[in-house]
């Protein structure tokens, strides 16, 4: 389980392409201190399965269907990547529950500059908009943002200068993707809720 909360600006090293996955090689000395095989490590909001690490670089598989739902196979070597390690057991709850399973990519379609922040917008994926509320949590590349605005096709968020300076968000475009995670707890509700009205249907 993750926060939301970037702990370093990692870089793509290099990229195997193996037929149905791919090998990522990714640089975050702050990140990989301590880490070994087997651990986990969000990789712009996708959580990721360490293979190896050396010299503050790790190695993590990525199946098809990461690649598929997410934007991880729009990276390249050079690639500036958001990178965070699972929140330990009793630390501190900065941002909210993230899972690192990414629901889909939005694209960002505007960055408007404030004098102190930037309020970006973003376009969703058909099916998540039920999920996204204003004023509510969701994850983007990684990051927890609280939404500022939400639309049936698209929502706000506002970017602080630490986020623009410690998080790819900061040097994404207009036409870029992101991955999105929304909040768990909209989907179980959800689910709680679907599951009672059919009980009741039957009755």
């Amino acid at each position: 389980m993750f926060t939301g909360i970037v702990e370093e600006l990692g870089e793509v090293v290099a990229v195997e392409e193996l037929g149905d996955s791919s090998r990522f090689r990714l640089r975050g000395p702050l990140v990989t201190e301590g880490a070994k095989h087997g651990d986990s490590i969000a990789v712009n909001g996708v959580c990721l399965t360490v293979v190896e690490t050396e010299d503050g670089e790790f190695t993590a598989d990525v199946m098809a269907e990461t690649l598929s739902r997410s934007s991880l196979g729009a990276l390249a070597p050079g690639s500036r990547v958001n990178l965070e390690r699972p929140m330990a057991l009793g630390g501190r709850l900065g941002g909210h529950l993230v899972q690192g399973h990414v629901d889909g990519t939005g694209t960002i379609v505007e960055r408007v500059p404030g004098e102190h922040w930037e309020i970006v917008r973003i376009a969703l994926p058909d099916g998540l908009a039920r999920y996204v509320v204003e004023k509510g949590s969701i994850t983007v590349d990684g990051v927890s943002l609280t939404v500022v605005e939400a639309g049936d096709e698209h929502f706000t968020v506002s970017l602080i200068p630490t986020t623009l300076d410690l998080t790819t968000l900061g040097i994404k475009q207009a036409g870029d993707p992101v991955n999105l995670e929304v909040d768990v707890l909209a989907k179980y509700v959800e689910r709680l809720l679907g599951q009672r009205g059919a009980k009741e249907t039957a009755a």
